[in-house]
């Protein structure tokens, strides 16, 4: 059996916490054990967001001004080295007799996708309103709502393919449970002498992992965030969690487009490709979203 598992940065970083390595090292502690288990027996590839990861390495790179800021395609390569050193060495410890390998990725994009006119991906920490006024004109920066503050928004082009791919899946049949595509991988695109050349973006995993996915052909995709499903009218009064989605039914633009729009959409994304089911649930109960206890199955 085949499958790749999408960790939400949110779920690494827990909303409201200080973005420090202690916090970051004791959720994935913690998460370990039942990632593990969830792994045991099956051909896995793990990928792992970096919104507020990368949003915090771009702020420390703007405090130093003696030195050009970092650009986001190597920010997104530092969170990804980072995350994956983290996430390799708690599996390793939960299980020391499995091969555990995290890899550096690349994911290209089209140079003339839309979504760089229109930055929607949310990173860093939530300021209060005023504050992002002043970052907005201090460094330009774009900011979207989040709950009752903003985030930094910047642009989420669609993936096309991940570069190292047949690479993954040579680790991935040997039985080393695989960490790649950190933050949606280090955005590239190809230029006119079709070399690779990073981009100022990070790409959505979760819609990396459904490429993946559907690349390696694995029986089901398993998208873990920080809540514990689908919900329709989230944060309203009638919000109710959906057990189950159909992919051919309504439309991913019916949830937010920072947050749950592109989960659903990666989850309908597999299962429209291959026919199999994918799970959106929380981290915390992964082995009630597998057993179908708990989170939004997403059918074709």
């Amino acid at each position: 059996m085949r499958q790749v598992i999408a960790l939400g940065g949110n779920a690494l970083l827990r909303r409201g916490e200080i973005a420090s390595a202690e916090n970051q090292r004791r959720n994935v502690t913690r998460a370990a054990a039942g990632l593990a288990a969830a792994c045991d027996g099956i051909q896995t590839v793990l990928v792992h967001g970096n919104g507020p990861q990368i949003g915090l390495l771009a702020l420390q790179a703007e405090a130093y001004d003696a030195a050009p800021a970092y650009p986001l395609d190597m920010l997104g390569a530092e969170s990804q080295g980072m995350i994956g050193y983290v996430l390799a060495q708690e599996l390793r410890n939960a299980r020391p007799e499995r091969a555990v390998a995290a890899l550096l990725t690349q994911t290209q994009v089209d140079a003339d996708d839309p979504a760089f006119q229109r930055p929607t991906k949310p990173i860093g920490p939530v300021y209060p309103p005023d504050q992002t006024l002043a970052l907005a004109d201090a460094h330009g920066w774009s900011f979207a709502a989040d709950g009752a503050g903003q985030r930094r928004v910047v642009p989420s082009p669609v993936p096309k393919q991940v570069i190292e791919q047949d690479t993954i899946e040579s680790l991935m049949s040997a039985g080393t449970l695989v960490i790649c595509g950190g933050g949606g991988g280090i955005p590239v695109t190809l230029d006119a002498n079709g070399y690779l050349r990073g981009v100022e973006a990070v790409i959505d995993k979760d819609l990396v992992a459904a490429l993946l996915a559907i690349h390696l052909d694995a029986d089901r995709l398993v998208i873990l965030t920080d809540v514990d499903g689908v919900y329709r009218d989230w944060g309203g009064p009638g919000a109710a969690r959906l057990a189950e989605i159909r992919a051919s039914d309504g439309s991913e633009h019916d949830y937010a487009e920072g947050s749950m729009g592109p989960k659903v959409r990666a989850a309908r994304q597999f299962a429209l490709a291959t026919g199999r089911d994918a799970l959106i649930g929380a981290l915390d109960e992964v082995a009630s979203v597998l057993a179908g206890a708990s989170g939004t199955r997403v059918t074709p």
